[in-house]
């Protein structure tokens, strides 16, 4: 929770919006983390939970971070048989879904 909610606040915008949500279904337990951030591109999406990838290098040193934040949540997350999901779009924001088992 900490790594999303970190990276949410990184690459959000002063007076933009971050929400976290957690509502429990039948079977599962579902985390939602959602800003108005600057977004990820479709084209980088695909590898954003890979150990030491980052999307903008340059801004990510600015900023500060190793590329491990997303890897080890969607480690952990699968770890307790969950997953995690994201959603984005640039110059919109981003979501991110974490699903465990109830």
């Amino acid at each position: 929770v900490d790594n999303l909610l970190d990276n949410a606040a990184k690459y959000t915008q002063p007076h933009g919006k971050i929400s976290a949500t957690i509502d429990q279904q039948a079977d599962s337990i579902r985390l939602v983390i959602a800003d108005t951030g600057i977004g990820i591109s479709p084209k980088y999406q695909s590898r954003i939970f890979e150990r030491f990838y980052r999307v903008d290098a340059a801004r990510s040193k600015e900023l500060g971070g190793t590329g491990l934040g997303l890897s080890i949540v969607k480690h952990i997350a699968e770890l307790h048989g969950g997953t995690v999901s994201v959603q984005s779009q640039l110059s919109v924001g981003t979501t991110f879904t974490v699903t465990l088992p109830a």
